[in-house]
Order: C-alpha cells, then sequence, then structure tokens
C-alpha cells in the first residue's frame, strides 16, 4: 500500500481527504470550546501542537473556509462573518533582557497593524496593543479574536537568571492586561504555552481566562488518541508492533483521553525505529540541576501525589518540583480522587517508556562520576537479567559503589541525601525501561520495587543498614510472603534484599531466594 505524505503545517488538524495526505480532525473539540465560552489558557508541554491549534483557531475565525472542507465544523460554521485577528507569538528566538522583549514585543504588533491595515500612532506597547483591538473592532464592525503563543517562553528562556525572568515577566504581564481592559471589542482569546504561571504573577490583570489544561473535555485537544492512530495512520502501522508503540509513546493524559505525542509518532512512522523522539529534542538540564539541588528521591517521579495548587504553584520565586515535572511533559496525571468533597488529589506517574527511560538516563549522568560507565554499566545489567545471574548483579552495583571518589562524595551534596544509593538503584533499572511497579501493594504490604523482565518477576527490597539491622531486606519479603501475589502467573520469582551503608558509601547486603 502506497503510504500518504506526514501531516503539514494546519493541516494535520484535518481528516483524511483525497489529497494524498494523513488528516486528524480536532474541530469538534474546537467548536465545542467556543460554544463553551471566549477567553482560555491553555498549557501543553513542548511539541504538542499548541501552535498549530492557535493558528487553525486563527484560519476558522478569519473565515479560510477552504482549509475546513471536508470537517466537522464546516457545516456548524458561519463563513459569512470574518473576524479580525491578532496573532502574538513569542516562540522565536530567544530574549535575554527586557530590552529584547520590547523588540520582540514591537514586532509583533508591527506585523499585526499590517495584516489588518490599521496604523497605530500611540507610542508604548500597551497602548498600541490597545489601540490596534479597538481600530481592528471599528474598522471590521467584528470583535476581536486574539491568539498568544508561546506567552510564557521569554520568561523560560531566563529562569536561570531570576533577576531578568521577573523584569520580563512583569512586562508581559502588562501586555497581557490589555486584553481584559479592551474586553468590549474582544470575541475570543486564548493563550498558551507549556507553563501555567500564577495569576496573581502573571495574570493578575487578565482574570477572565478559563483554564483548561486539566479539563477532562479538552484532554485530546492536543495530541493524537488510540482511536487516531489505529484509523487516520493506520496504513503506517504495517511492520511495527501495536502494543509497543502505545507503551512507547501514548500515555500523557490531563484528566480525561490520553494521547500520543504527535512529533513522537510522526517520527516513528518515517523512521520506522522506536527512539526518544520527543526527549532529545530539548534539553533537561535545568530540571535536572533542580531535582539534583533538593534531593529528590527518583523512585518518586513514578507515584508522585499533589494537589491542584502544586500543580500550578509556578512562578520565577516559587518552582514547585511536581509543576515543573508536570508542566514540562516528564509527569503526567495516572489518576484523580477525590477523598472528601471538594479536596483533589493528583497522582503523577512516567507518561510513557521514552519518558521513563531517558528521563532516568539522564538522572544517571547526574547521580554519578562517568555517565559513559553507567550507560555501559546498564548494557551489563540487562545481560545479567537474562541469565539471571545474581552474583554478578551484586558485584556489578558493588563495584559501581566502590569506584566513585572520596573526592566526588564530598563536593557533591546529591550523594549526602539519604535516598541517594536506592535512587541509583532504582534508576539503572527505570532507564532500561523495564515494567517497574513501586510500592507493589499486596494483602501483606508493599513491595519497594517489583520488576518484570523475560517471563520472570524480581521483587526488591532495600534497607540501609545504619537504620535496620543486616539481613531484614529478604527477611521482610519472605515473612510477608510478598510472592503470592504472582504466584498464579506460574513465573520464576526471585526476592532479592538490597541493603546499603551511608557509612561505607556501598552495598553491604544483597541476598536472592528464588521460588520456582
Amino acid at each position: 500500500m502506497k503510504r500518504k505524505k506526514l501531516p503539514i503545517g494546519i493541516q494535520t488538524f484535518a481528516k483524511i481527504r483525497e489529497d494524498n495526505h494523513y488528516y486528524v480532525d480536532k474541530t469538534q473539540l474546537i467548536a465545542q470550546l467556543i460554544a463553551d465560552g471566549s477567553h482560555y489558557f491553555l498549557s501543553r508541554p513542548r511539541r504538542f501542537g499548541k501552535s498549530l491549534l492557535i493558528d487553525t483557531l486563527g484560519e476558522l475565525f478569519a473565515g479560510n473556509e477552504p482549509l475546513f472542507k471536508g470537517l466537522f465544523i464546516h457545516d456548524q460554521w458561519d463563513w459569512s462573518i470574518k473576524y479580525p485577528v491578532i496573532r502574538l507569538s513569542f516562540g522565536g528566538g530567544v530574549m535575554r533582557n527586557s530590552a529584547d522583549l520590547d523588540d520582540k514585543t514591537q514586532e509583533l504588533l508591527n506585523i499585526a497593524q499590517k495584516s489588518l491595515g490599521i496604523a497605530c500612532t500611540e507610542q508604548s506597547q500597551q497602548a498600541r496593543f490597545a489601540e490596534l483591538i479597538r481600530g481592528a473592532h471599528e474598522k471590521t464592525g467584528q470583535r476581536v479574536v486574539i491568539l498568544v503563543d508561546e506567552y510564557d517562553k521569554p520568561i523560560l528562556d531566563n529562569l536561570a537568571n531570576p533577576q531578568v525572568a521577573r523584569e520580563i515577566r512583569d512586562g508581559l504581564r502588562n501586555l497581557y492586561s490589555v486584553i481584559k481592559d479592551c474586553d468590549a471589542h474582544v470575541k475570543f482569546a486564548m493563550l498558551t504555552g507549556v507553563s501555567k504561571f500564577s495569576k496573581v504573577s502573571l495574570f493578575s490583570g487578565l482574570n477572565n481566562l478559563r483554564d483548561i489544561t486539566i479539563s477532562a473535555d479538552y484532554s485530546a485537544l492536543c495530541g493524537y488518541t488510540d482511536e487516531d492512530i489505529d484509523t487516520v495512520f493506520a496504513p503506517e502501522l504495517d511492520g511495527l508492533n501495536r502494543e509497543q508503540i502505545r507503551q512507547w509513546y501514548n500515555g500523557y493524559n490531563w484528566t480525561g483521553q490520553s494521547v500520543y505525542n504527535p512529533f513522537d509518532v510522526l517520527l516513528l512512522f518515517k523512521e520506522r525505529q522506536f527512539k526518544a523522539h520527543w526527549f532529545e529534542t530539548g534539553s533537561p538540564t535545568f530540571l535536572i540541576d533542580l531535582l539534583i539541588e533538593r534531593g529528590f528521591f527518583s523512585p518518586n517521579l513514578a507515584k508522585t501525589q499533589t494537589s491542584l495548587e502544586l500543580l500550578s504553584a509556578f512562578d520565577v520565586e516559587q518552582i514547585a518540583t511536581e509543576a515543573l515535572l508536570f508542566q514540562a511533559g516528564y509527569l503526567t496525571i495516572s489518576n484523580v480522587e477525590e477523598p472528601i468533597t471538594g479536596y483533589w488529589v493528583y497522582t503523577l506517574g512516567y507518561p510513557n517508556h521514552e519518558v521513563q527511560s531517558s528521563l532516568n538516563s539522564a538522572l544517571l549522568n547526574a547521580y554519578v562520576v562517568d555517565g559513559q560507565a553507567a550507560f555501559k554499566n546498564r548494557l551489563i545489567l540487562l545481560d545479567i537479567l537474562k541469565t539471571n545471574n545474581f552474583s554478578d548483579m551484586q558485584n556489578l552495583f558493588s563495584s559501581f559503589f566502590a569506584s566513585i571518589p572520596n573526592d566526588w562524595y564530598r563536593n557533591n551534596p546529591i550523594a549526602q541525601y539519604e535516598g541517594y544509593y536506592a535512587s541509583v538503584f532504582y534508576s539503572y533499572f527505570a532507564a532500561l525501561g523495564l515494567d517497574i511497579i513501586l510500592e507493589d501493594v499486596t494483602n501483606f504490604g508493599r513491595i519497594d520495587m517489583t520488576v518484570k523482565f523475560n517471563d520472570t518477576i524480581y521483587l526488591f527490597e532495600f534497607k540501609v543498614v545504619e537504620l535496620v539491622p543486616n539481613g531484614k531486606a529478604l527477611e521482610q519479603l519472605i515473612a510477608k510472603n510478598y510472592a503470592q501475589k504472582y504466584q498464579h502467573l506460574k513465573q520464576v520469582i526471585h526476592l532479592i534484599g538490597v541493603e546499603f551503608s551511608k557509612e561505607t558509601r556501598s552495598v553491604v547486603g544483597f541476598d536472592v531466594s528464588s521460588l520456582v
């Protein structure tokens, strides 16, 4: 079967039509969005189609009917009305200071003036923006559509320099406040970005935005669903393992339908290889440094519980670890509970294999002295799991910790926090992308870590000998009969007790009991 061309530009939001391209129709959700309200904010990780969504809204309100023929919204829309559209995108280039921001804003306003055929005379950017909105309404007789893409990028580019980030934040706040001040002239407004800065810091003058970031109705507004993969992209599935596609790239969720990152899927279909396509397009250096600085226990990445307030606690002066991981796309919502009315608990976890493996690989490079050695050790660990040679597994980790110079420990605060050794051990397994369950619940308690590989079950218990006497790790696995949960699978089960010493900085206990 001849493959169709992969999506291009705005066409990604359309259906399959007879022009040799793939299309995914999101216009039913867009119609619902417009019917439900008029002022929106949406946060999504990078490369999720936010700019494409903004472009689609812009073309729709501008009345570009040919682009929407055959789509859901075509017969629902009044094409006789063409709204004036103002688009501001801060995605291009890097703004290093407030002067750069002023230049960029001036450029964007000039482009909008030219597009709408309006000559503004006001000097300040706030005044010019307001003049442009009023002028567009007066000239066309239709209220204005305002679309802001990458609204937060100038701030994110400067998080390492808080003073500059604050100045840029204040400049953007003044600009965005114009939208609220000119509300009588505004038909529709949407701001999109990666992060959600608090209303107090950035949106204090724009408090009429509805935040649909965590909205079940719009969870799939950006990204591809399982249905899209199975129908629109069905011709591309030949020769690829469908379940592996799901495990590698699906799983991003904002309390509704889960989605795939479009960038990952399109590159998979083009290159026909499973790789960390999305992860490799961005450097998580700032994130990794922050996790190390705060001594974040890496196993918690797979099961972090938090509140909506903490997920939204993102600002120059206060960046909650959970919020940064979630908004950047390294964690997603895996479960939502309301234990008492109005009190919501969100459980975060890795969205998929790509993120779990790649993020833990990056963490290992920060945990240890030699990143290349860590990579080689992962390959050795994979071979060990294939042969179940536990003496070699013990020697691998013992020799690894023994190889780290004392000077490194003295100069790196990451080695001082109590969870360092267990974090390294866990990240080696997670970096291989293995099927891992943390705090695996049984009738008798919780297993620290369960690993499933090659029709074999590995149950791990971790202890620190300065806190618990030697030998207690394996003893707990046996005494609490943790293996019972998996015995019905008729697979080999290995109980592994791992004990660390903070004083000797090494693995001092590694006991195994196997059940066939």
